[in-house]
């Protein structure tokens, strides 16, 4: 019998975002972390735990700490000895944003250094999330290791999603990538793609082709595909729940993961995948007017609660 519990598995590294003028904003965000912090916006009564792996500097002191305050654990993630958070600098040319990194050192990378306690953070999970860049970040042992804990906490009930998110930059080689990703979705009960990522590494040439092909591997997929409708694929049928157009959008940083919470948070209420998307559209929506990653709780649970 598994718990109430939510855990996403990734890296959430220190996010610059910029201002105007030579005055930089200090925060934190990553995909899975993004994800996560939606999902326990809207599902407030269960137990976050993001499980990653932190240094013993102020930064990543003040990392956990941050995610304390607002009510998300860490588990058992190792606290590692002279290792440090990850950074990335966010540029905008209007609301479109570009990033620059500093990463390749980053404790997360050693997530799965301890499997034990990897698979403890798991247990009893009623939902494990994760993404392609979770997988970008290990290296071939500790992303074996990561997989097989989540398929061990799969095989123990709990729901697994996990969104391909596929970066280039992470990738030694595209080949690299796929194989990886089509791994983790042998483990995958809710499969959350974008669409232009499918394309740039599957050569789909159209959503429905994403959405074809996944359904052949995991029961239900959602195609995320920016302004344009949503594509769910589950028992067989595909339909579309449209987008919503934001006319003046603020940032469109953390769109897609917001995207990701709100559909689960949703699903995990009981709500149908249609109602689901349509929440997380307008999740989405009010993460897009907001600028940075991470919207208030409460500018995400009012437009989740929009009717």
């Amino acid at each position: 019998m598994v718990g109430n519990g939510v855990a996403s598995i990734g890296e959430c590294m220190l996010e610059l975002s910029g201002q105007t003028g030579p005055n930089w904003r200090m925060g934190f965000a990553g995909d899975t972390f993004n994800t996560l912090w939606a999902l326990h916006a809207l599902s407030p009564d269960r137990p976050a735990t993001y499980v990653s792996a932190f240094g013993d500097d102020p930064f990543s002191q003040g990392q956990i700490a941050f995610f304390a305050e607002n009510g998300i654990g860490i588990g058992s993630s190792p606290v590692i000895p002279g290792a440090r958070p990850g950074l990335y600098a966010i540029t905008l040319t209007g609301a479109e944003r570009s990033f620059t990194y500093w990463r390749s050192d980053a404790a997360a990378r050693q997530l799965a250094s301890d499997p034990a306690a990897l698979s403890k953070n798991l247990e009893n999970q009623e939902l494990v999330y994760f993404s392609g860049i979770t997988l970008a970040i290990l290296d071939e042992a500790p992303r074996k290791a990561l997989l097989a804990a989540v398929a061990k906490a799969r095989s123990a009930g709990s729901l697994i999603a996990f969104d391909p998110n596929y970066r280039p930059r992470l990738w030694r080689r595209r080949e690299d990538a796929r194989a990886a990703i089509v791994e983790a979705l042998a483990v995958t009960d809710i499969a959350l793609p974008t669409f232009p990522d499918e394309q740039t590494l599957f050569g789909d040439d159209t959503p429905q082709a994403t959405a074809d092909r996944l359904g052949q591997l995991v029961r239900e997929v959602v195609v995320k595909n920016g302004e344009a409708p949503a594509l769910i694929a589950e028992g067989g049928a595909l339909r579309e729940v449209a987008a919503i157009h934001v006319a003046v959008p603020v940032d469109t940083t953390g769109a897609g993961d917001s995207f990701n919470g709100g559909y689960l948070a949703a699903r995990l209420a009981g709500h149908s995948p249609q109602e689901a998307a349509r929440r997380a559209h307008r999740v989405a929506a009010a993460v897009v007017q907001v600028r940075g990653a991470l919207a208030p709780f409460e500018t995400l649970r009012a437009a989740f609660d929009k009717l």
